[in-house]
């Protein structure tokens, strides 16, 4: 009898939005020791932040869910007696996954620990606006890509991220909100005195963009539900290009020359972050149990309690016009406040600036444009297999710094655990390097 022998395995790879696509992008070296190798970094402070604040927003979100009408649990949350527990629950919980609180973390609450406030203005501030609005939390998306290479080791990839929240609501109730006005009217009263508006709703209101959309879906479609991708950046709102500047990137986009340009390393942030929105919303698309996903929407969290370093690079992209959120935009005392501001004073200035300036840097709204889709996702598909082909190259015999490349921002290369034998530093090195010459 003539046995079969056994086929030869074929691997699909399997890549996150987050923690393959914008890491590589942010710098291919850097993720290849710590994505592929699993070196650690001594302190992943980033990294540990972000899975605190997604991790505690979600514990927030479900003890409000299952508290009902409990009158304990109003708007605002005491820190010690609600938001406390949370974060110990959390810090615990990433403890076991290697990931330690940075050094000197401060239990005496939110006036102390700018990580303790941030959580608790994100709980206090959107919380009312956001909690009663989500249907679904930490939802699992995923799909599959072609790879159209003979060389590399699949004919797809598959790429998979997670929702944060998804929320939903009622188009023909956009402009008049009053859905589960019972559970949560006591908790807007907080904040606007007995007007019973939901802040989220009013910002999609108020956005021209965002209105047209959905007339046209709804005319098109027909549809009486949509969907509201959500996603938290513990981040401080990136640079934003201008019209003119955003008509030259999609350009570029278009021509495949995107990644070489000095535009793109200027505004590659924002960029990216609209890019991961709208994969989300694809992989959504395509998922059996879906209402249309029209909108996302990006929670930049440090805006709501800004370092000196956040308030630095926002005076700077308000003083060059990098962001959206422009000077016409913003009241004349948070302007003042901040242009006449010395950052090596001992003061600290962000509970001066106004509630409504701190939301509006926080909140950014993305529509979900169809023409925007295919770009997006091809942006991904080429990061993909760059990925593939460095891997391919280790594979082959390359050395990892001959195979990866470190193009990192000065930012990212100081925080580097991986800086000290890095081919940028070395080059760089060489490029600054005194001339030996006999007179």
């Amino acid at each position: 009898m003539k046995l079969s022998t056994k086929s030869k395995e074929y691997i699909i790879p399997e890549y996150s939005l987050t923690g393959d696509l914008l890491s590589f992008l942010t710098c291919n070296l850097q993720y290849r020791y710590q994505n592929k190798g699993h070196l650690t970094p001594l302190m992943p402070i980033q990294l540990w932040f972000g899975e605190f604040i997604h991790s505690a927003l979600e514990e927030a979100y479900l003890k409000w869910e299952k508290s009902g009408d409990d009158e304990n649990l109003e708007f605002p949350w005491d820190w010690e007696s609600e938001i406390r527990p949370i974060e110990e629950l959390i810090i615990d919980r990433l403890k076991v996954k290697g990931l330690n609180p940075p050094l000197g973390y401060d239990w005496n609450g939110p006036q102390n620990n700018i990580y303790s406030a941030r959580l608790e203005r994100s709980i206090n501030l959107w919380g009312p606006h956001l909690f009663p609005l989500i249907i679904d939390a930490e939802m699992p998306l995923k799909g599959l890509r072609p790879l159209e290479d003979e060389n590399f080791r699949s004919d797809y990839y598959s790429i998979n991220g997670v929702v944060d929240v998804l929320s939903f609501s009622k188009i023909n109730k956009l402009l008049n909100f009053a859905e589960n006005q019972s559970k949560i009217q006591k908790t807007l009263d907080f904040y606007y005195d007995n007007d019973n508006r939901n802040k989220i709703i009013e910002y999609l209101s108020s956005n021209k963009e965002t209105l047209d959309l959905l007339k046209e879906k709804l005319a098109k479609d027909n549809i009486e539900d949509y969907e509201i991708i959500i996603d938290y950046k513990g981040m401080r709102r990136p640079s934003a290009p201008s019209e003119e500047e955003m008509q030259k990137i999609q350009a570029l986009m278009s021509e495949g020359n995107l990644f070489e340009s000095e535009i793109y390393e200027k505004y590659k942030v924002w960029i990216q972050h609209e890019w991961q929105i709208l994969t989300y919303a694809w992989l959504r698309r395509n998922q059996t149990d879906m209402q249309e996903p029209v909108v996302g929407i990006i929670f930049y969290l440090n805006e709501l309690v800004p370092s000196n370093d956040d308030l630095e690079a926002i005076k700077e992209d308000l003083s060059k016009n990098q962001t959206d959120i422009s000077k016409d935009r913003i009241d004349e005392a948070d302007w003042n406040l901040l242009e006449n501001w010395n950052p090596y004073s001992e003061k600290a200035i962000h509970n001066d600036l106004s509630t409504k300036f701190k939301m509006d840097r926080s909140i950014r709204i993305i529509n979900i444009d169809e023409e925007l889709f295919e770009n997006s996702l091809n942006q991904f598909d080429n990061v993909v297999k760059e990925i593939e082909s460095s891997m391919i190259k280790e594979m082959e015999g390359a050395k990892i710094q001959d195979a990866w490349k470190a193009e990192a921002e000065e930012r990212t290369c100081s925080a580097c655990d991986f800086r000290a034998f890095c081919n940028k530093k070395k080059n760089e090195d060489l490029e600054n390097k005194q001339v030996f010459t006999i007179p």
